[in-house]
């Protein structure tokens, strides 16, 4: 397959076309917790960045004109957003908004359960909580990039051990 261009995560989050494996956003969506944990190559279709991925050398990359229609589409932020609550479902927290109040992100009610899926030394739903602040806040959802990290921080406060420092200053390098 051909690399892929910017413009691929465009149709790709607009429901045209397909990732680099053939799957519709749609159909990842709807993804259980244990494909969204062992398949490892949609994160970045999902939350992308301006840089290349280590991992998957397919995944497109965001450059300027493509920021440009995130910020400027609405459909497109809320596209976004979906991806983001499927990853928060995925960690245990959820999202609370209120209409023209504050958000917050929050555990939810099965977090006791999702936590031991990430929150132990060096995983690497660490490395796609570091992809996902950075690309909420590069594609014009700095808002949600806050309140992830803050919820973050309050996670790190009790399992800061567990987490390690060098993970707690990425997240923070992502959000500043």
């Amino acid at each position: 397959m051909s690399h892929n261009t910017p413009e691929d995560i465009l149709s790709f989050y607009q429901g045209q076309s397909p990732d680099s494996k053939g799957r519709m956003i749609e159909e990842i969506w709807l993804w259980d917790y244990q494909k969204l944990e062992y398949t490892h190559d949609y994160i970045q279709w999902l939350f992308p960045l301006e840089e290349p991925s280590q991992f998957n050398w397919r995944a497109p990359v965001v450059d300027d004109n493509v920021v440009h229609a995130f910020w400027t589409n609405e459909q497109l932020r809320m596209r976004l957003l979906h991806s983001f609550k499927v990853m928060l479902q995925f960690y245990g927290l959820q999202c609370n908004e209120i209409k023209g109040r504050a958000l917050n992100i929050t555990k939810s009610a099965e977090y006791p359960q999702r936590k031991s899926n990430w929150i132990d030394p060096e995983n690497h739903n660490y490395l796609r909580i570091t992809r996902i602040l950075t690309s909420l806040r590069l594609l014009g959802l700095e808002n949600y990039s806050l309140a992830f990290f803050n919820c973050l921080n309050q996670i790190y406060l009790e399992e800061g051990e567990t987490i390690g420092d060098v993970t707690y200053h990425y997240w923070q390098r992502a959000v500043n």
